[in-house]
């Protein structure tokens, strides 16, 4: 596949800067311009949405008309957006890709949102959302969790949660330039890349974690699953741009992971940034990397 030339990703970096950081609009603004830029990319072929209720959530089955899928198997999407914003429409053409390639159905749920909602609220809906899924019979070796940002964050938490129920984990789990450690920010990426990255920034990170958390007192472990012991989750692949800030929170959760047994496989793109697998659309590294996302499930699945 063609790469995106250097002048190409420098224009589409200097548009992403000036769109603003989302600490510097209104909650309203943010959504507002997500849903919009959403709106206005090329349609997929082929793809077929039907719109969900999953208990008290709204949520939407995306899959390839013209694909082969096994209704028995499953991937459950948290979407990123910093906790305030996102939803099945901001991810939808995420979501079609990742269906097209892995020949698997995937499930985006919209777990409730800050400052509407506080902390543990999105937690407790994406726990709820894979709980969901077993109780109308989907087993947990057919199901795969995925998501971006901080979605790939409460795909952590959620698979930690279940290992400490004791509950039956889902067969693996692929995170898209995650959180690992929304607490103490202290990888050296947050130095080295603080003027590469043209989406996130240390300020943007604290503000929607103030967000998230409101007044409460105390700030909630979990909220940093890189300082848990990892052992005994199920296979991870991660994805990361060698640009972005937080690229040393993928990093040493790979690190981590590979030291607590688990297997796991880390993708570092050069020249992209955070979440660069959202611009697939004229993005051929982008379109590769969610390929690979579709490797990793078809082999889990």
């Amino acid at each position: 596949m063609e790469k995106t030339s250097a002048e190409k990703i420098n224009v589409i970096k200097n548009f992403l800067r000036q769109s603003g950081r989302q600490e510097e609009k209104s909650i309203d603004q943010i959504r507002g311009e997500l849903s919009a830029t959403a709106a206005k990319l090329p349609k997929l072929v082929d793809i077929a949405v039907e719109k969900v209720r999953i208990g008290h959530l709204n949520g939407e089955w995306v899959k390839a008309e013209n694909g082969m899928e096994d209704e028995r198997k499953a991937i459950l999407y948290f979407h990123g957006g910093g906790f305030v914003s996102g939803s099945c429409g901001s991810h939808r053409d995420l979501a079609a890709r990742i269906a097209k390639t892995s020949g698997v159905k995937v499930l985006v749920i919209e777990y409730r949102l800050a400052p509407e909602f506080l902390y543990p609220a999105a937690n407790e809906d994406c726990l709820f959302a894979y709980e969901w899924l077993i109780e109308n019979g989907f087993s947990p070796r057919n199901i795969v969790l995925g998501g971006d940002s901080v979605g790939g964050t409460l795909v952590l938490m959620t698979l930690l949660s279940l290992r400490d129920k004791c509950s039956e984990l889902p067969a693996g789990a692929f995170l898209l330039s995650p959180h690992t450690d929304l607490l103490n920010l202290d990888g050296e990426s947050y130095t080295s890349r603080v003027e590469m990255d043209p989406m996130v920034s240390i300020k943007g990170i604290r503000w929607m974690l103030e967000c998230y958390l409101g007044s409460l007192k105390g700030k909630p472990s979990v909220l940093s699953p890189l300082r848990y012991s990892l052992e005994g989750l199920p296979s991870l692949f991660i994805q990361a741009g060698d640009q972005e800030l937080i690229l040393s929170d993928s990093v040493r959760l790979s690190q981590k992971a590979k030291e607590a047994g688990v297997d796991v496989t880390l993708e570092i793109w050069d020249n992209m940034w955070h979440v660069f697998q959202s611009m697939a659309f004229m993005l051929p590294e982008a379109q590769q990397a969610i390929n690979n996302i579709g490797s990793f499930v078809k082999k889990h699945l």
